[in-house]
């Protein structure tokens, strides 16, 4: 009965199903591992943030470009206030505000975007405190440069004037006439009459829609490789039932030459 099994066709049919299942489940055992790394570098970088608020701030020079190694270490600079920006939608708490953010012109001649506080309601620049005059050093947070469109982060354009959206040198570059700092920094603690924003992960380290592309393809991966076995399943059943038939006399005419095959 199941001489068939040895036809070309089915020698096809098996060969396709004996490459396919280990590739579906070769494919979602990386995909999960993806999410699982993903996970793990979540941790890593909210202790790592957590650590940072604990370690002595190191100057600015030290801890550039920023990475995953560096996001969330104290940092220190020196230098003078210049340009002052508001970055709307920023939630705290719960709450909706915006970002008040001051350009440090430091010695270099380049700008580093700082973070003084937040505020609550819609950008109004006769609500934010003035930065302060004269050389100041301050310390805050260091955080990588934001992508407009990921992770929260808005893409909106056409924003009034002394407003961005978000915190990244090369929107940055284009408001100001000097060079930016590819990094910014939160302030330890805010300015008077704001409250201090909170450090975040590194992109590209939390359960962020990347991570959920992960886990979400891991399932399709398993999925695919029950759908093969549960289709060969199919089409065997099928087969034995058409033998069975050929050899009750119960084919159609023309359809002998089929189980002869």
């Amino acid at each position: 009965m199941y001489r068939f099994l040895l036809t070309p066709r089915w020698w096809g049919i098996n060969v396709f199903v004996l490459l396919a299942i280990p590739f579906c489940v070769f494919m979602g055992s990386w995909q999960l591992s993806r999410f699982e790394d993903r996970m793990q570098d979540q941790k890593t970088a909210e202790a790592s943030v957590e650590t940072g608020r604990r370690e002595a701030a190191r100057p600015l020079a030290e801890l550039l470009p920023v990475d995953k190694a560096t996001s969330g270490k104290q940092a220190t600079v020196t230098g003078r206030y210049d340009r002052q920006l508001l970055v709307p939608g920023r939630e705290l708490n719960d709450r909706k505000g915006y970002y008040v953010l001051s350009l440090l012109r430091t010695d270099g001649g380049k700008a580093l975007p700082v973070v003084r506080g937040w505020l609550p309601g819609t950008p109004d620049p006769a609500k934010v405190p003035a930065a302060p005059t004269g050389e100041v050093t301050v310390t805050g947070v260091l955080q990588a440069s934001e992508t407009p469109g990921d992770n929260g982060v808005s893409a909106q354009g056409g924003l009034p004037a002394g407003q961005t959206a978000a915190i990244s040198a090369a929107s940055l570059v284009n408001l100001v006439p000097y060079g930016v700092y590819d990094a910014w920094i939160t302030l330890t603690k805010a300015d008077s009459g704001m409250t201090a924003v909170p450090a975040t992960a590194p992109a590209d380290t939390g359960l962020d829609l990347k991570a959920f592309q992960n886990l979400g393809y891991t399932g399709e991966w398993f999925v695919f490789a029950g759908f093969v076995v549960f289709m060969w399943f199919r089409l065997l059943r099928r087969e034995i039932e058409f033998v069975r038939d050929a050899e009750l006399g119960l084919l159609p005419d023309g359809e002998e030459e089929r189980v002869a095959v």
